[in-house]
């Protein structure tokens, strides 16, 4: 299985906003310690906020902030939505153009083996990848 770079962005936002909980963050922070591409976070950002992982602060002193706290942010979950319904391979769902489709035993094996990956991405939220916040402030707030 291979994530988007929109899932990859997605978790990297979201972990620095819970890293930055006591103050408001921009996109521009976030997509200068990252080095990646203001256009591209933004995109990010307006997605989970409309999943409302997020909350934009517009005017003067905006920014953003985690809306729900780390404990209630399920990694499977944001995995999902970011990845949406795509299996490993378009014939998991029946799509594609493979001659196989009708009697392949793969796309179950692979349509099993993806949910055997959200059931361990279940069991993890945000909190998680935060027990150790030291080695994480070193590398994105130097200062």
């Amino acid at each position: 299985m291979h994530l988007t770079t929109f899932s990859d962005y997605s978790m990297r936002v979201l972990m620095y906003l819970a890293l930055q909980q006591e103050k408001r963050v921009t996109i521009a922070d976030i997509a200068q310690r990252y080095q990646i591409s203001d256009n591209h976070l933004t995109k990010v950002v307006h997605f989970l906020a409309r999943a409302g992982y997020v909350r934009t602060i517009r005017g003067k002193g905006g920014g953003l902030k985690l809306n729900r706290s780390v404990e209630a942010i399920n990694l499977g979950e944001v995995l999902r939505w970011t990845e949406g319904d795509e299996g490993l391979l378009p014939c998991v769902h029946g799509e594609g153009d493979c001659c196989l489709i009708p009697v392949c035993k793969l796309t179950g094996i692979l349509r099993e083996s993806q949910q055997a990956i959200y059931q361990v991405l279940d069991k993890y939220t945000l909190a998680d990848l935060l027990v150790d916040k030291a080695p994480l402030r070193q590398i994105l707030m130097p200062n």
